[in-house]
């Protein structure tokens, strides 16, 4: 008889035993680790086990913090000894550029609550005597700083799992994977302890399983085989192994020395120059490196029959890296090398894990890629398990989500980002910094137009979109902590747009088409804010259950049709919209980057709302997607805005149809003839100014370009990019997701509470989602009319003005620098930069509702420097918003 559990895990190693004991931790103690072989026979038996707090996005570095807390208290739950050693740390800057990186890193700790200070070469050097410090220009003592045992952590996290009622199989291979019938899954085993693996494959010998256990949940913590997994269901993950060296030498009679002096380990080192890192082993040196002669490890297949093995030493590869050890710890050339370990790790394309579900695979999760398997691990388990278990991670795992790639993340682009990541990986990355490698991907046929424009490019989800416009093609923008050659261009760009007109592209917006009978009652169940009637546009916010923010959209009702046009948009024609048989027609527009963390949002809510809707049958057909029908557009659909006083008179030039203010007014969204180009335009504008977007088939964007540039001339046109756009938005305090927006924080807090409406249901009853919870945690019992009072704990978004100088050589926030009030750290910078028009430098971030509020006195911590920083009421230009309701 086949057993059924709530969750199966496939894959011993220390993420897949730390989710295992998170779900347990979180109610599920009716789950199943399965392990091919021996727990950590993949990658975490030669781990060299170090663990530090510090990372470059908060909240991955809030989970690293509690996985180092975790240690001594499964330790104990367990009974067994994780081997921890917390000896403290230096982070080693060679450069001021780098010097500057720990600085802001420093500043970010103070209100994650993470341990640091900033410290001279020479005390880097009395704290770690075996450096030089003439080979450094500052460092940054990190006090967590440590390493463990990575074996003992494994089944620390397993016997404790197991101690509250979880299983581990050892010695099982999920070796096929499918649905059942009533949506679970059903997973196939076969017993390893029965001989070699060699030569068996589950691509060709899918069958032989001795036994099958089905599960609602499963989870791919496969590690080196989280490929292989994934493929068992059809899903070909973004995630390659790279061979990683470190070598132990000999002793080391300094280290012997210090040992006996102080009676202390010798604390480890990151070293940004050589990118490496160092901890003692025994009486010798732990030296790791990841060099520049990077090395893929199985681009196709991992070998099933891989069991806890190393690879060939190859220290020619990695000999310009110890050529830069040797100078920076001198002590090394005197003591020879005692074992050299060279072993796997799993990577994806931006170093960060791939957590979450997938879509289109209800109960189907991801944890793989946690290549810092011993600083991650735990706060991997413990994101997954929430979300497993509750329905949200309960924090912003945004640069863990799975859902920040989608399908243009194949596998040869998944291997030449890998690469290029592994040998950054303790390079320090600018704020203005795109890197180069598997660019350009994606285009749009104005591409090449806007890069003999001087357009000055970066990637979002795969897709160039311009940054900035230099006067001559071939530009590139210096990478910098402060204002860089952008500057200037930036400002001109940004005067065009306030005082004539200018355009960008907007093609990488994501873009959704939804219709049928009842898009309405499901868009009314899936956001928070007022839904268009036809022919209007309307920002909505969308929350989850617990009410905080999913997405900050905007939907456009398409208007009734007055013609006949087929667009990516759908056919749009006479009497058949809006009619009962076939309903509305409605474009969602997000953010690009987050388009498949949509999708998949999107498709969970329709099935949620179809097996709750009150009419029955009605319920099994909304799930085969026939009331409601979803679809994404993506590039298909492509967009132009053009924006400033004079926007208006150049579209008048380009169509027929009556664009006045009377005819088109603010929030208008319509079908119209640009050229000879059918195009839907939408009045509103992300730059506060007068402005329109146009949407149009991706075959007629160049016809739209060509003639709106031509025509533009004698009005002052001029192409702008993102950076000029951010530093219009600053003007407006406008937010934008995976910023000021986050699954952190509700509409209210975010700014947003004037625009979700309480008032308000589904034509078959169903509040939005999040509703509840907004209520409960404002108190409110009767519906609000708009922003109420806040509880005490929550947060505000506001914006500030710095004092700092307005020329180039200034420094602007970039976003999580801290926020003071009376010297203590109170909230973080989400965003900021320079409002060229303004004049000033801004900063948007959150602090405590009860602080937000004239009067207090700020201060913003930018590359060391604390500045004074002025709360602004509302923003800092048209607060009334006249200009772009003109």
């Amino acid at each position: 008889m086949t057993d059924r559990v709530q969750a199966v895990v496939i894959g011993g190693g220390v993420v897949g035993a730390s989710v295992l004991f998170h779900l347990t931790r979180a109610g599920w103690t009716d789950v199943v680790l399965l392990e091919r072989s021996e727990l950590t026979a993949g990658s975490t038996w030669h781990a060299a086990g170090g663990m530090h707090p510090i990372n470059s996005d908060p909240t991955v570095a809030q989970l690293q913090k509690y996985t180092i807390d975790l240690y001594r208290e499964i330790e104990e739950l367990s009974g067994q000894d994780c081997g921890i050693h917390v000896t403290g740390s230096v982070f080693l800057a060679d450069t001021h550029e780098r010097l500057d990186w720990l600085r802001m890193t420093d500043a970010r700790g103070r209100y994650l609550g993470i341990s640091s200070e900033m410290i001279s070469s020479d005390e880097a050097a009395r704290l770690m005597p075996i450096i030089d410090p003439g080979q450094f220009v500052g460092a940054m003592h990190d006090i967590d700083h440590g390493h463990v045992d990575p074996t003992g952590v494994t089944y620390a996290y397993a016997r404790a799992a197991m101690s509250a009622g979880a299983e581990v199989r050892r010695h099982t291979w999920a070796r096929r994977i499918e649905r059942t019938t009533d949506g679970a899954w059903r997973v196939g085993l076969y017993d390893t302890s029965r001989g070699d693996l060699a030569g068996t494959s589950v691509t060709t010998d899918p069958d032989g399983c001795d036994d099958w256990i089905e599960a609602t949940h499963v989870v791919n913590a496969g590690g080196l085989w989280a490929r292989e997994v994934g493929r068992m269901v059809g899903l070909e993950l973004p995630v390659l192994a790279m061979e990683h060296t470190y070598v132990i030498t000999e002793p080391v009679a300094e280290i012997v020395a210090h040992n006996e002096r102080t009676g202390e380990e010798l604390m480890g080192s990151i070293d940004f120059g050589g990118e490496i890192y160092t901890r003692q082993e025994g009486q010798g040196l732990l030296v790791g490196t990841y060099e520049q002669a990077a090395v893929a490890w199985q681009r196709r297949q991992t070998p099933w029959d891989f069991d806890k093995r190393l690879l060939t030493p190859d220290l020619e590869r990695i000999a310009p890296s110890l050529d830069t050890a040797f100078r920076h710890f001198p002590v090394l050339a005197d003591v020879g090398i005692a074992r050299v370990v060279n072993g796997p790790f799993t990577f994806a394309p931006d170093g960060n894990p791939l957590v979450g579900p997938i879509r289109g695979l209800p109960g189907f999760w991801s944890a793989c890629a946690v290549m810092a398997g011993l600083s991650q691990g735990g706060g991997v388990g413990l994101a997954l398990a929430n979300w497993m278990t509750g329905g949200d991670p309960g924090f912003d795992v945004w640069a863990m989500d799975i859902a920040r790639f989608g399908d243009w993340a194949t596998r040869s682009y998944t291997a030449t980002k890998v690469s290029e990541n592994y040998r950054r990986r303790f390079s320090i990355r600018f704020p203005n910094e795109f890197l180069g490698e598997g660019r350009p991907l994606a285009t749009t046929s104005i591409y090449e137009d806007q890069r003999a424009a001087g357009a000055v490019f970066g990637d979002a989800y795969g897709l160039e979109v311009p940054l900035w416009f230099a006067p001559e093609a071939g530009a590139v923008e210096d990478v910098t902590f402060g204002r860089s050659n952008a500057w200037p261009h930036v400002r001109s760009e940004v005067y065009a747009v306030r005082n004539d007109v200018g355009l960008m592209e907007t093609s990488g917006f994501a873009k959704f088409l939804v219709e049928g009978p009842r898009a309405r009652a499901w868009l009314t169940h899936l956001t928070a804010g007022r839904l268009p009637r036809p022919g209007r546009i309307a920002l909505a916010p969308m929350c989850n259950e617990t009410g905080n923010l999913t997405g900050d959209l905007t939907i456009a009702c398409l208007p009734a049709a007055h013609g006949s046009s087929d667009g990516p948009w759908g056919t749009v024609t006479g009497g058949a919209t809006g009619n009962a048989s076939t309903g509305e027609r409605f474009i969602i527009f997000g953010s690009g980057v987050a388009e498949r963390y949509y999708e998949r949002w999107f498709d969970a809510i329709l099935l949620d709302w179809a097996a709750t809707a009150p009419d029955g049958p009605a319920s099994a057909a909304t799930a085969r997607g026939d009331p409601v029908r979803l679809r994404t557009l993506g590039t298909s659909l492509c967009g132009v805005a053009i924006s400033g006083p004079k926007s208006r008179a150049l579209l008048a030039e380009v169509t027929d149809a009556d664009v006045s203010g009377e005819t088109m007014p603010f929030g208008s969204f319509t079908e119209l003839d640009i050229g000879w180009a059918r195009a839907l335009c939408g009045r509103l504008s992300y730059t506060g100014e007068l402005g329109y977007e146009l949407w149009m088939d991706a075959g007629h964007l160049q016809h739209v370009f060509n003639l709106l540039v031509a025509h533009g001339a004698a009005h002052g046109l001029r192409l702008f990019g993102l950076h000029a756009l951010n530093s219009l938005r600053l003007d407006k305090s406008f937010g934008s997701w995976a910023r000021e927006y986050r699954p952190t924080y509700d509409p209210f807090e975010a700014g947003l509470g004037r625009f979700v409406r309480f008032a308000r249901a589904s034509d078959d009853g169903t509040d939005f989602v999040g509703r509840a919870a907004l209520i409960n945690k404002y108190g409110l019992g009767e519906v609000p009319s708009g922003y109420v009072h806040a509880p005490a704990d929550a947060m505000a978004l506001r914006t500030w003005a710095l004092d700092g100088p307005d020329d180039e050589s200034g420094f602007d926030a970039a976003g999580d620098e801290p926020i003071y009030c009376d010297g203590e750290p109170v909230g973080w910078v989400t965003s900021g930069g320079f409002a060229h028009h303004s004049n000033v430098s801004v900063a948007m971030g959150y602090v405590p509702a009860e602080l937000a509020h004239e009067g207090v006195q700020f201060d913003i911590e930018i590359v060391g420097e604390r500045r004074a920083a002025r709360l602004v009421d509302g923003c800092l230009w048209d607060p009334e918003g006249t200009a772009m309701r003109r």
